[in-house]
C-alpha cells in the first residue's frame, strides 16, 4: 500500500507517492496566471482518483495563519485572529489548528474547502499539518539566537528562535529574493537580535534561490545552507 503526501503553497502543490521508505512518484504542478484557475484542483483530482493510498498526508504553507501560545482555547475566535494577517474567506476555508507542544505554539490555519473536502471524501486515515509547525517540529535549536529560514518558490518562512523560545514566525508571499532578505533584516532589527551574535539556517529550494542565499552571505557570517530541495529531498516532506 502506498502513503500519500501533498505540499500546498501559494503556487501550487507538490505531490509524493511512496511505498514504505521508496518515492515512486514525485511532481510539483504551478499554479497562478500562466494556468487557468481550475488548474490545481483538476491535477489534485487526478492524484486522488488513485486508488491503493493506505494514508494521506497533507501539509498546508499557505498563508492564511496565525500563531499562539499552546493552549489558547478560544477556537471561535481562529478566523478572525487570522484576518489581522490575510483576507478570511469563512465559507470557503476550513479552520484548522496545528500544534507543537515542544515549543508551546499553537497555529490556526484557514485551508481551503475546494483542496480539503475532496481529500477527506477518500475516507483514508489523514493527518493535516501547517506548514509552521511541521518545519519547527524537524529543526535543530541550540542555546542561542537562531533564524531558520525555509524557501520555496516565491514564498519564504522563518522563525526566529532564542534559548530555544520561539520569539517570531512569518511566511510570506513575495515576488522577489532581495524582498525576502529586506524582510528578514528588518524584523531582526526590531526585535533585538545582532547580525553578528545570531546564526542563520537555510532550508528548502535553496537552487531556486540562490539570489537570496548570495545577498544574505554578503551581511551575515554565521549561516549554514542546508540543500534539501532535490528531487524525493524536499525538506518538509521528508519522511520523520
Amino acid at each position: 500500500m502506498e502513503h500519500l503526501k501533498l505540499l500546498f503553497t501559494k503556487d501550487g502543490v507538490q505531490y509524493q507517492i511512496s511505498r514504505q521508505k521508496t518515492v515512486i512518484k514525485e511532481e510539483i504542478f504551478i499554479c497562478g496566471e500562466e494556468n487557468p484557475e481550475e488548474f490545481c484542483t483538476d491535477h489534485l483530482s487526478k492524484i486522488l482518483e488513485h486508488q491503493t493510498f493506505k494514508e494521506v498526508s497533507v501539509i498546508s504553507a499557505l498563508n492564511h495563519f496565525t500563531m499562539m501560545p499552546e493552549g489558547f482555547a478560544n477556537h471561535d475566535a481562529g478566523f478572525d485572529l487570522i484576518s489581522y494577517n490575510a483576507p478570511v474567506e469563512r465559507n470557503n476555508e476550513e479552520l484548522m489548528l496545528a500544534v507543537n507542544k515542544k515549543y508551546g505554539v499553537q497555529f490556526y490555519y484557514a485551508f481551503p474547502k475546494i483542496f480539503y473536502h475532496p481529500i477527506k471524501n477518500l475516507a483514508l486515515p489523514t493527518k493535516f499539518n501547517f506548514s509552521g509547525e511541521e518545519f519547527l517540529s524537524r529543526i535543530s535549536v541550540k542555546n542561542q539566537k537562531e533564524i531558520h529560514i525555509n524557501l520555496y518558490h516565491h514564498q519564504c518562512e522563518f522563525f526566529a528562535m532564542d534559548r530555544k523560545k520561539v520569539i517570531l514566525y512569518n511566511n510570506l508571499d513575495v515576488n522577489s529574493e532581495v524582498d525576502f532578505l529586506y524582510f528578514i533584516m528588518f524584523t531582526l532589527s526590531k526585535i533585538g537580535f545582532a547580525i553578528d551574535e545570531t546564526q542563520f539556517f537555510v532550508y528548502g529550494e535553496t537552487t531556486e534561490n540562490e539570489t537570496f542565499i548570495s545577498e544574505l552571505k554578503k551581511f551575515v557570517k554565521k549561516i549554514k545552507i542546508n540543500f534539501d530541495n532535490i528531487p524525493q529531498k524536499n525538506f518538509i516532506l521528508n519522511g520523520r
